[in-house]
């Protein structure tokens, strides 16, 4: 696949394709004689990885480190499951985070129905 097709098969944009080339999020993708970028079915699996892990906001450096971890093979396998265990729990407080923030909003709307006057006390 080209590099347009990428991009609008996992809505990212061709610029941001080529940063996380660059910066290692991605492994290096093959190019053919003409120095195209051609993305296999491997290379897509790991742009929708990186963008699943992104959007939920996983930094950019611990996803460098475990394509770094992965690409040097199955001795790192403990490695990368000891990252992705630390960043799952990670996330989950910030789930907890967010669902408290939610509940707060939720009280906050419900404060504008009993407002008289449209006035809200904090």
């Amino acid at each position: 696949m080209t590099i347009t097709e990428v991009s609008k098969k996992f809505d990212v944009s061709q610029d941001t394709l080529r940063y996380y080339e660059r910066i290692g999020l991605i492994p290096s993708v093959n190019r053919n004689k003409s120095g195209i970028r051609n993305y296999t079915e491997e290379d897509c699996r790991w742009v929708e990885f990186v963008k699943c892990m992104r959007s939920a906001g996983l930094p950019i450096e611990v996803l460098i480190e475990y394509v770094g971890l992965f690409q040097q093979g199955d001795e790192t396998t403990g490695a990368r499951k000891e990252l992705l265990i630390e960043q799952r729990k990670q996330l989950l407080i910030k789930m907890e985070e967010m669902q408290k923030t939610v509940e707060r909003l939720d009280y906050k709307i419900a404060r504008y129905g009993q407002a008289a006057g449209g006035i809200v006390l904090w």
